[in-house]
């Protein structure tokens, strides 16, 4: 199983309507890419305040890294990215097998 998280922090000149319409967008991956098991996404909601700037997140997991793989070229996942750079000011990806 590999755990892809993204770490976003997006322009202060970014209309919530628009990030909305992202993050919908995002989860309507699991309906058109194999091997995606869920998508979760949601605020930081950490105490610790060392979120350096970074106020959302979202985890997909997938199935195995064959999975990761191929969502990573799939035109959907294309289509989504173009998107979601518009809107960020910073980005951080990292993935985790378990």
């Amino acid at each position: 199983m590999i755990r892809h998280l993204l770490l976003l922090q997006f322009k202060s000149t970014a209309p919530k309507d628009r990030i909305d319409a992202m993050f919908a967008q995002f989860v309507g991956l699991k309906v058109s890419i194999d091997g995606i098991e869920s998508i979760e996404y949601g605020t930081n909601q950490s105490p610790e305040k060392l979120n350096k700037n970074f106020t959302h997140s979202v985890v997909v997991t997938f199935s195995d890294s064959t999975a990761r793989d191929l969502y990573l070229v799939h035109p959907d996942h294309k289509a989504l990215e173009a998107v979601l750079l518009d809107l960020l000011a910073d980005l951080i990806v990292f993935d985790l097998e378990s």
